[in-house]
C-alpha cells in the first residue's frame, strides 16, 4: 500500500494529529550519550515509524513515534548518532527516490530518499519494509467480513489456482535484495538487521471479535508469513541478519486482550493505527532486535 492508497483511518487519524498542532519535520537526531554507542539509522514502513502511537516526531504524515522500536532501541543501545527517517507509507521505491507525503488527499510536502541518512560511518542499520511493496494492508481490509455465511475473499485472490497475493510477495525479493545490497554499498561498516512482521491474528482467527472468516484469517496471516520467508531468504543471501518479530508474537496478536495484544485490530483500542503495532508491540520489538545485537 503506497502512500498513495493510504487509508481512510489513517488519513483521518494524521488529520487530527495535525489539528492538535503536533507538527515537526526533518530527521531526529539523539544527543550523543556515549562513545561506544553505535552510529544508528532506522529505515522502513509504518510498522517501524509506530503510526499513531504517542508521541509524533518528523513530517507528521510519516506517523512516526517518540516511541516506536527505533527509538527505544537507541536509547537502550546510547546511539551516538540516530536518524530515523521510517515513513508510513513507505515502499523499497522510497529508499531511493523522494517520497510525496499527504494528509487526507492534500499534498503534505516530501521527505528525502531514506537512503539519503546512511553514511560510510553509519554502523547499524534496522529496516522493516515490504507490506506496502505487496498491498497486504489493502488487502486485509478488502477481507473484512460481516456476515459470518459470505463467500471468504481468500476465493477472489486465489482463483483459478493463482495465488494473486503470493506472487506479489515473490515478486518482491528481488526489492529486498536491492535494498539490502544499497545499504551495504553505502554503509559498508554497518551491522544491518532486517525485521519480518509480526504474528497478527491466531489460527482459525476469531470472527467477529476481528471481523475476518476464519478461511480469511489463516489466508492472511500466511501471505505475512510467505512475505517474511522472503524477506528472511533475502536477508541471509544478501549480507544481513533476519529478526523474527512473528514468533515471539505468539498470544499477543489481535484476537487477545486489550492488554495482551501487540497489534490492533480492525478497530483499534489503543492509540496507535488499525492493523499495527501498537506501544506495547513496538516495545516489544525494540526488546526483539535488542536482545538479537546484544546476543551476538
Amino acid at each position: 500500500m503506497r502512500v498513495e492508497h493510504r487509508s481512510v483511518w489513517l488519513r483521518s487519524g494524521v488529520a487530527a494529529l495535525v489539528a492538535a498542532g503536533l507538527a515537526g519535520t526533518g530527521f531526529l537526531t539523539a544527543a550523543p550519550a556515549s562513545a561506544s554507542g553505535p552510529d544508528y539509522v532506522a529505515l522502513g514502513d509504518s510498522m517501524a515509524s509506530g503510526p499513531l502511537v504517542p508521541d509524533v516526531t518528523g513530517p507528521i504524515a510519516c506517523g512516526r513515534s517518540t516511541r516506536n522500536y527505533a527509538h527505544l532501541l537507541a536509547t537502550r543501545l546510547a546511539a551516538t548518532q540516530f536518524k530515523d527517517v521510517t515513513c508510513s507509507g513507505a515502499a523499497t521505491e522510497h529508499l531511493t527516490n523522494p517520497m510525496d507525503l499527504s494528509i487526507g488527499g492534500v499534498a503534505a510536502g516530501t521527505v528525502p530518499a531514506q537512503f539519503d541518512a546512511l553514511t560510510s560511518g553509519t554502523t547499524l542499520v534496522t529496516l522493516t519494509m515490504g507490506g506496502n511493496d505487496v498491498g497486504l494492508v489493502g488487502v486485509a481490509q478488502d477481507c473484512v467480513k460481516l456476515n459470518p455465511f459470505a463467500t471468504p475473499c481468500k476465493d477472489k485472490y486465489t482463483a483459478g489456482g493463482v495465488d494473486q497475493i503470493g506472487q506479489r510477495i515473490e515478486a518482491f525479493a528481488p526489492k529486498i535484495a536491492a535494498a539490502v545490497d544499497g545499504i551495504r554499498a553505502r554503509s559498508p561498516h554497518a551491522r544491518v538487521l532486517v525485521t519480518g512482521y509480526g504474528l497478527y491474528i491466531k489460527p482459525g482467527g476469531c470472527w467477529p471479535t476481528q471481523p475476518w472468516l476464519a478461511p480469511d484469517a489463516d489466508y492472511l496471516q500466511s501471505k505475512v508469513d510467505q512475505l517474511n520467508q522472503v524477506i528472511s531468504t533475502q536477508a541471509a543471501a544478501h549480507g544481513a541478519e533476519y529478526v523474527d518479530v512473528a514468533g515471539p508474537s505468539v498470544g499477543h496478536d489481535a484476537c487477545r486482550s486489550v492488554s495482551a495484544r501487540w497489534v490492533e485490530g480492525i478497530v483499534s483500542s489503543h492509540p496507535a493505527a488499525p492493523l499495527h503495532p501498537n506501544t506495547q508491540g513496538e516495545a516489544a520489538y525494540a526488546d526483539i532486535i535488542g536482545n538479537q545485537i546484544a546476543g551476538s
